[in-house]
């Protein structure tokens, strides 16, 4: 492949899911870093200087893209239709375009937002290592056990809730979500939080075709399309931390006017070109955040270049769900 294409990634991890479909779908030649479930990575954190904590991350070349909201647009953008790719983005049937912007707002403010939180409680909290439940309180606040277990029923009861609207959409005949030739993101961002709760102890009786005849049928015609896919994909290559870390620093990064730099959106956020910023998550604060020098900003994303001990990387951040925070200089 021209271009090296890395996901660092961990196989119980949801999200992670979400981008190998997306590689599956798109047929991008890739190789994956196998991280832990819990911090520390320091494949991560150390060799590429980047502390943002979330999984997956994916690195295209030397940039190297964080949460699936950007990932996912990035290799569309990156590997398109005309070089052969697939795409996330098919024409409706009978010839009409695809709703972009409504596809990626759907996938980020209904399928990540609302959709995926609802997922988590059906875990089987009081049988998972105190490590994990520690690791994951960094992340969503101190976790009650007992609080997340007295949850479970509310939280299921508004997952079939939103099971029966997806029922609803699909009732008309339709194949996929929004009525496309082939998959879509829309289908993407919603088969997985389901298809990861079918994984999860005392499910079963959840999925009840009796109830949402249409939603089962879709859902097991994905399953069976990325099946089919998977068949005649290349396998991708497990690598090492270091060994990804030594070939993404040697790889070249996108020019930086393919982004550009938005000086109108610059000066709303109080910001400029080559100031050393903070990049904050919107739902985990500075705890977490990655720290380097602004080069890029457009509408959909701010690039900012950061320092690990294999070598220098460009950092991609979506807009949407992202601060970037100004560090100021000390002056005596």
């Amino acid at each position: 492949m021209s271009v090296q294409v890395v996901l660092y990634r961990y196989d119980a991890s949801p999200f992670s899911w979400k981008v190998d479909n997306t590689l599956l779908l798109k047929q991008i030649p890739h190789a994956k870093v196998n991280v832990a479930p819990v911090l520390p990575r320091p494949e991560i954190t150390e060799l590429l200087g980047l502390t943002y904590r979330r999984i997956p991350v994916l690195a295209i070349g030397n940039d190297i893209y964080c949460d699936t909201s950007l990932i996912i647009p990035a290799l569309e953008r990156r590997f398109p239709t005309k070089k052969g790719y697939g795409t996330v983005f098919p024409a409706k049937k009978h010839g009409a375009s695809a709703d972009t912007g409504l596809v990626k707002a759907f996938a980020r403010h209904y399928a990540d937002t609302v959709l995926f939180p609802l997922a988590p409680a059906m875990l089987p909290w009081d049988k998972l290592p105190s490590s994990f439940i520690e690791d994951r309180s960094t992340l969503m606040g101190p976790i009650n056990v007992d609080a997340m277990k007295q949850i479970r029923g509310i939280n299921l009861s508004k997952l079939s809730t939103h099971l029966s609207l997806i029922n609803e959409q699909l009732s008309d005949g339709r194949e996929w979500l929004f009525d496309t030739e082939l998959p879509s993101l829309a289908d993407i961002s919603v088969h997985f939080p389901y298809n990861w709760l079918r994984t999860l102890p005392g499910s079963k009786s959840f999925f009840d075709p009796t109830k949402f005849p249409h939603a089962m049928k879709w859902l097991d015609h994905f399953n069976s399309h990325i099946g089919n896919l998977k068949k005649r994909s290349e396998v991708p290559k497990i690598i090492s931390g270091k060994d990804a870390a030594k070939m993404i620093a040697s790889s070249p990064c996108e020019p930086y006017d393919i982004v550009g730099f938005d000086r109108i959106e610059a000066q709303r956020l109080g910001l400029s070109a080559s100031q050393m910023v903070s990049m904050i998550p919107d739902d985990t604060g500075p705890r977490f955040a990655t720290t380097g020098k602004l080069v890029c900003l457009n509408h959909q994303e701010f690039t900012i270049e950061i320092e690990g001990t294999a070598g220098v990387f460009r950092a991609h951040f979506p807009r949407i769900g992202f601060t970037a925070k100004p560090i100021r200089e000390n002056k005596l």
